[in-house]
């Protein structure tokens, strides 16, 4: 059994035999082997911990119960364990395990120091010294080291992903693809009783445990490597796919799984992350990832909570700039004048970090110093990628006021370092919008945006990525779309507005044809908007004609997104007939009669809203569908109209 793998038949056997004889040697060796092959250092410890009491003599029992208690992570226990090894063939191994030790305490100082013991020609000496400079940020110094592990020890998965991650964090990822790809081609063609990477669907897949040999193949790290890579590169479908090619879960795959699914299914996204900050130990980022995500869906107490109770956890996993955008963001519910000005301090410190940088890069461009150059535009980057979260949650304070000058005037202050950052010009774009007299300038910002996606969309430009992304205008937001379309209108670019539309069409008739059943709603957004404007110009007779042409066919178009924009036109109307201020043809009521009792016979299974995630009151699952409101609103016609007399 053991032989074929068979650890847990074999545990089952061994346990029986074991109560018959409290201190067979044999079953206790082999009980706490299959423990450990089975990745149950905890009870592999308890094993070999016995062998040692027994048969204080072989050296190798204390050995295996020291790496066991390793494995376990109880590492005071695992480090006091070493200490019994006094047979000076095992000095070596010792100082390795003590160093490994130490690295997973965090002292990495200490760790430095025991490897410095080992014989600089073993070959744990580079991969061990490339651990601790990865560690220290040191990654091109760390591929080195791997590398030359590589070229003494030959193929091994863990040194590949070492490597991989190293050029991950150097943001070479076709490098890094290129190790990953590895690991993966060989560990399923080499292990294919582990099942992995095939396709699933309507399969019941044998959990194949979290075994020794699967942990050695490094797939799963691969493919979790992968997903971040394509995660980074915005290829979320492709991120979501190689997730759950892994049947087992360990915390990295479960944590990475939260955040790929967030947008989907927030709510299991938040007890996966939840659960995970009870385990020890957990994925480093787990702790911020929460805390941002309590943030970005206005959980602000929940995000002041977890603080609070993990205050250990706060000054251990959180960097400076981390707990002070946190600080600021949680201090925007009470005191938004406060938070005002935590963020204006912390865009001050990385203002003076971006001219310094600034005035490094020309340095280095004058010295012709390329090495230099490089380094210094990669933290250039980095430091305005920190920057414009600041900056962002600072003009939303002043956002969610409407105060939209307030707004613009905080964006134009950071025109020197933002001038080429997508997210910063599409911000801009919407807050011209929004002040309703500078749709001109709107559409110099709001134009490149589009026309980078429809005319060159960011085509990847890894060969061994299989990102197929191709260019389309649908890959732009609908919103976007339609304040672009809205403001040609409002500048009297009819021309524009409809050749855009005219691009819309044609994008949505392709995916059509070549996918019959999926729901594309940009034209439709798009329509709903434009419908919007002129309902709330007071030409209702236009705009509800258009929201109700917009939303045909019915099957494709009626969603929660589309409905939403609808239903607000039609309350529009209704309150203002009901006002007095406006009269409606009964030829428009009519329309709107029979365009509701359409939505209620297509509606039934479409929500007619999006709930909060975490909300303990749910709304009853009746009455949160668009048939439910199709009929209310239709109610309120008769009564308003007078139908109901």
């Amino acid at each position: 059994m053991i032989k074929d793998g068979r650890y847990g038949e074999a545990i089952h056997i061994l346990s029986n035999e074991l109560q018959k004889q409290m201190k067979s040697r044999a079953a206790l060796s082999l009980l706490g082997y299959c423990y450990y092959h089975m990745q149950d250092f905890t009870n592999a410890a308890e094993c070999y911990e016995q062998l040692t009491q027994l048969h204080p003599e072989v050296e190798e029992y204390k050995l295996y119960y020291a790496q066991s208690l390793y494995g376990a992570c109880a590492y005071p226990e695992a480090m006091k364990a070493t200490f019994l090894l006094d047979n000076p063939t095992s000095h070596t191994k010792m100082i390795k395990l003590q160093a490994s030790i130490k690295y997973g305490e965090e002292e990495y100082s200490g760790a430095k120091t025991l490897v410095e013991q080992l014989p600089q020609d073993d070959p744990d000496y580079d991969v061990d010294m490339g651990c601790l400079l990865y560690k220290e940020g040191e990654y091109e110094e760390a591929c080195k080291k791997f590398m030359s592990a590589l070229q003494v020890l030959g193929y091994q998965p863990e040194l590949s992903y070492n490597i991989g991650l190293c050029y991950y964090s150097m943001k070479q990822y076709g490098q890094a693809l290129k190790f990953i790809g590895e690991i993966i081609e060989r560990g399923i063609r080499e292990h294919p009783e582990l099942s992995v990477g095939m396709t699933t669907e309507g399969i019941d897949v044998r959990s194949v445990g979290n075994t020794l040999i699967l942990h050695e193949t490094a797939l799963i790290e691969g493919f979790n490597l992968k997903a971040a890579i394509e995660y980074q590169l915005k290829n979320c479908e492709y991120t979501q796919s190689l997730v759950v090619r892994v049947s087992e879960l360990d915390p990295v795959t479960l944590h990475n799984q939260a955040l790929m699914n967030m947008d989907k299914k927030p709510s299991e996204g938040f007890e996966k992350l939840a659960f995970l900050l009870q385990q020890i130990p957990f994925p480093p980022v787990t702790f911020g990832n929460l805390l941002l995500l309590y943030c970005k869906y206005e959980y602000f107490d929940l995000a002041a909570d977890v603080m609070a109770e993990n205050a250990h956890l706060t000054y251990k996993f959180l960097t400076p700039y981390l707990y002070e955008f946190l600080d600021a963001m949680l201090t925007c519910q009470t005191a938004p004048e406060e938070a005002f000005r935590k963020f204006d301090e912390m865009n001050a410190k990385l203002t003076d970090q971006l001219r310094k940088l600034t005035k490094q890069v020309q340095e280095a461009r004058l010295a012709r110093d390329n090495e230099a150059l490089k380094k210094t535009l990669q933290d250039y980057d980095e430091m305005v990628e920190k920057y414009i979260p600041v900056l962002m949650a600072q003009a939303k304070i002043y956002w969610n006021r409407e105060n939209y000058q307030m707004v613009e005037k905080i964006f134009r202050k950071s025109v020197e370092f933002c001038n080429e950052h997508d997210t910063w010009k599409l911000n801009v774009a919407h807050v011209l919008f929004m002040q309703e007299n500078k749709y001109k300038e709107a559409i110099g910002f709001y134009e490149p945006i589009v026309k980078k996606h429809y005319d060159n969309l960011e085509h990847c430009n890894i060969q061994e990525c299989p990102c197929q992304r191709k260019p389309s205008i649908l890959n732009v937001s609908a919103v976007v779309l339609a304040n672009l379309c809205v403001s040609y209108i409002m500048t009297s670019q009819n021309e524009e507005a409809e050749e855009l539309m005219r691009k819309i069409e044609k994008e949505e008739e392709q995916i059509s044809y070549d996918d019959p059943d999926k729901k594309v709603f940009h034209l439709c957004i798009v329509n709903l908007v434009i419908g919007t404007l002129y309902c709330a110009k007071g030409n209702y007779d236009f705009g509800i004609t258009r929201v109700i042409k917009s939303l045909e066919p019915y099957n494709k178009k009626l969603g929660t997104d589309t409905w939403f924009y609808a239903k607000r036109c039609f309350l529009s109307l209704l309150e203002n007939t009901a006002k007095h201020m406006i009269m409606i043809r009964d030829s428009v009521v009519q329309e709107c009669i029979q365009f509701l009792e359409h939505c209620e016979v297509y509606g039934k299974t479409e929500p007619a809203m999006i709930e909060q995630p975490l909300e303990e009151d749910r709304m009853h699952i009746g009455k949160n569908t668009v048939t439910y409101e199709s009929r209310l609103l239709k109610a309120l016609f008769y009564e308003v109209i007078g139908w109901n007399q």
